[in-house]
């Protein structure tokens, strides 16, 4: 019974509520268990003294970091001008090492591998993984893996909804755990990240200032209907209008009444870096040379560059550190500093620079 108990609340046997629950030994690398999988993809990487244990569990410690930092294969990188970029991105990767061997034994995982790779889509010919973080680049993104994959000839012929509807690529999470787990390990992951509240301003602005089907009256009607006093029929019958210190008590509230959206939630907890080891982080703010850099990696075809038209509402101001300040205004300096708290370990894990609240 007990452990039944245990393997129902998805803790191994002999470990107790602050034991971690993910463990490197055979019984727990079974086909039908996610945490095995985690655990295999994460220690299979430590080297041998590392997986030396001197008691059952003095490993599981281990399995929380990065498992090493991997040397990026450079083989097919052509021409010097990418010197520049490249110390770049060495310099991003070893940030988020140290960060992760740092700060990230202070969690415990209680989440399965399926759900840890759910948001990493899958471009087999040439090996890539790209976990999707909305508002920085992710249309364009799924654009190329579309080209690379032999789906489409070109960027420019794919439309928005073929893109984020068409469902031509294929997530991580819908492979067997062999499939993904040989994934983890063999092929090249990469992620691109923003600005922390310069991505959400830029999804709020996306999602709540023009027409939307979903966003108005799923999101829209339940903020306006908590946080609005005297809201008006019109306003609760539709879900538009709201407005940005609205949508702020919305993320802010621990009771929210509709849940969260990818298009907002952390990155910690979209692509889960500390526990993910990814090969290569591109960021919003380089985006261009940061892509067309990581094409190079893969061997790309020469003639694929990243596109640099922008995918929906072309003639709005592009979201700016200048654009962020004004939103920041209709807040009062308590809900600047909770927000800026809600993506306190974004800014940390990327080294963003902490914006003035």
């Amino acid at each position: 019974m007990q452990r039944k108990a245990a393997q129902s609340r998805h803790i191994p046997p002999g470990l107790g509520g602050q034991e971690v629950a993910i463990m490197g030994s055979q019984q727990w690398q079974g086909k039908d268990n996610a945490f095995g999988a985690v655990a295999v993809s994460l220690v299979s990487g430590l080297s041998d003294q590392q997986k030396i244990s001197k008691s059952p569990f003095s490993q599981f410690k281990e399995v929380y970091l990065p498992p090493v930092l991997h040397p990026l294969n450079k083989t097919l990188v052509t021409g010097d001008q990418w010197k520049d970029v490249d110390s770049t991105q060495e310099k991003r990767r070893s940030f988020l090492y140290e960060f992760c061997k740092k700060y990230n034994g202070m969690k415990k995982l209680r989440t399965h591998l399926v759900h840890i790779v759910s948001r990493i889509y899958v471009e087999d010919r040439h090996k890539v993984l790209y976990c999707e973080v909305p508002k920085a680049g992710c249309s364009n993104w799924k654009r190329v893996l579309m080209v690379l994959n032999g789906l489409a000839t070109s960027v420019r012929n794919i439309s928005h909804d073929d893109v984020h509807y068409g469902k031509h690529l294929r997530k991580l999470d819908s492979y067997d755990l062999k499939g993904i787990y040989t994934r983890l390990n063999t092929y090249t992951k990469t992620i691109f990240v923003r600005d922390p509240l310069e991505r959400l301003v830029s999804a709020f602005r996306d999602k709540f200032e023009h027409p939307n089907s979903y966003y108005h009256p799923v999101f829209g009607k339940a903020i306006i209907k908590k946080y609005r006093h005297n809201a008006n029929g019109e306003a609760l019958k539709t879900g538009s209008g709201v407005k940005f210190k609205e949508f702020i008590q919305y993320l802010l509230d621990s009771r929210r009444p509709v849940g969260m959206d990818i298009h907002w939630e952390q990155v910690s907890k979209l692509c889960y870096p500390c526990l993910i080891n990814y090969d290569f982080i591109g960021k919003f703010e380089t985006l261009e040379e940061d892509a067309n850099y990581f094409l190079q990696l893969v061997g790309a075809p020469a003639e694929l560059k990243f596109p640099r038209f922008k995918d929906r509402h072309s003639s709005d101001e592009r979201t700016s550190a200048e654009v962020v300040r004004q939103y920041l205004k209709e807040l009062s300096k308590e809900e600047r500093q909770l927000t800026y708290n809600f993506y306190y370990l974004d800014y940390l894990m990327f080294n963003y620079t902490s914006p003035i609240v």
